[in-house]
């Protein structure tokens, strides 16, 4: 039964540009660290301090659907791609799903096998 073994997580990450996050979305779900990203589809305006002064930039929103035993890898991979030196990787666990969608994470996830999505 999907979800008994594997803890599930859904991963935020922003991105300076569209293209960008297109790039590391497909690296991302190609290499089976993420079943799915789902990127915003219009920047959105972040606010935050860098280097002692406050910043404003347009941001892509990353929604990467993964499971708690590929945030090493993951992580590993957004810091490798990215162009931010510092990026956003804030992790939150899955409370619940339903159980087709959840078989379709593992399905995707798991090595060397397709998953259809539901």
């Amino acid at each position: 039964m999907p979800g008994r073994k594997e803890s599930y997580v859904i991963v935020l990450t922003t991105c300076g540009s569209r293209r960008e996050a297109r790039r590391i979305a497909e690296a991302l779900v190609r290499g089976r660290l993420a079943a799915c990203v789902s990127i915003s589809g219009a920047p959105m305006h972040s606010v935050y301090r860098w280097k002692g002064a406050i910043e404003h930039a347009g941001e892509f929103l990353l929604l990467i659907k993964s499971a708690r035993s590929r945030l090493k890898a993951l992580q590993g991979e957004i810091q490798r791609l990215h162009s931010y030196d510092v990026p956003e990787f804030l992790v939150l666990p899955v409370a619940a799903g339903s159980r087709a969608y959840l078989q379709w994470l593992d399905d995707c996830l798991r090595p060397h096998r397709r998953g259809k999505r539901p």
